[in-house]
């Protein structure tokens, strides 16, 4: 009966502290990586502003083969929809909100049936001959008290593995 007891100030200790973290700690979050490949600008624009290319390089795919994925619209265009659901990495559903030929691709995000749309972009820059320096980022919000998950996984090193698969990928083209 004692364990139990110290058990149970153990676990509620615990979600207090979660939920004091919660309280302290940001809602907001930014996340990203960039990278260069040795392959002119256009050439990369063109491979990313396709989102049915990004199973092939992103993090997210790889962790989760089995991910069920769905389209709806015109890949690369305004308005295109991927959606996913993976038992693994969640939930979501991307949307391109803007597309700046050459250069940007803007998306929505939205996370196991948020309606909170993330902010996420790809931005492709000439860095030289043949070369081209990729970022790619997103801004967002994760709900209280879910934000304690900010200590404990980097996004930033997804955003990186993705990009490294994506130069691995464009540069054996």
């Amino acid at each position: 009966m004692k364990f139990l007891k110290y058990f149970l100030f153990i676990i509620l200790g615990i979600v207090a502290l979660v939920l004091l973290l919660g309280l302290i700690l940001p809602k907001d979050f930014h996340a990203g990586s960039e990278i260069v490949i040795n392959k002119p600008r256009q050439e990369v624009f063109d491979y990313v502003k396709y989102i049915k290319n990004q199973h092939k390089f992103d993090a997210w795919s790889r962790k989760d083969p089995n991910i069920t994925q769905a389209y709806e619209g015109n890949d690369g265009t305004v308005g295109f929809i991927y959606t996913w659901e993976s038992k693994k990495v969640g939930d979501g559903k991307q949307v391109i909100t803007h597309i700046e030929d050459g250069k940007k691709v803007a998306m929505d995000l939205f996370f196991n049936g948020s309606d909170d749309a993330n902010k996420s972009y790809m931005l492709v820059e000439e860095a030289g001959q043949d070369q081209s320096k990729i970022s790619w980022v997103i801004d967002g919000s994760m709900p209280y008290p879910w934000n304690v998950m900010t200590l404990f996984f980097d996004m930033n090193d997804d955003f990186k593995t993705g990009l490294t698969n994506l130069k691995e990928i464009l540069e054996k083209q």
